[in-house]
């Protein structure tokens, strides 16, 4: 019996040490995310067209197709988002087009979900 308690008193342990090294990777993953420029481009520069752009950081991706038109975003298409519980995030896309500028605040509560989306934008426009 005391060879199963300390088993199971292994196992625990590493599950335990596994969660934490995962939750500080993912946390320091996402932190850097926050700090993190995103300017505007040039869009005199760009030409007609549909660009297509994406941004990763564990566990947030996404994928977008930025649509100009007369040197101005005509409309932004989210191919892939995978937001954890930033769903909200994807109202950045509305403000792009708004403002025409990724000059945005970031969407409270869905913070590295639209700072993704935001720099899928920027690796588009470049």
């Amino acid at each position: 019996m005391k060879k199963g308690i300390r088993w199971l008193l292994f196992v625990v342990g590493v599950l335990m040490i596994t969660g934490i090294g995962t939750y500080i990777f993912v946390q320091s993953n996402l932190e850097g995310l926050v700090g993190q420029a995103v300017g505007t481009p040039d869009f005199s520069m760009l030409e007609d067209g549909q660009y297509i752009g994406s941004y990763s950081a564990f566990p947030v991706s996404a994928e977008v197709e930025v649509t100009i038109r007369n040197h101005a975003i005509e409309s932004i298409r989210i191919l892939k988002h995978q937001n954890g519980q930033g769903i909200d995030g994807e109202k950045i896309i509305d403000r792009i087009v708004a403002f025409q500028s990724l000059d945005v605040d970031v969407i409270s509560g869905a913070t590295y979900s639209s700072q993704v989306l935001k720099l899928a934008v920027a690796d588009a426009l470049k």
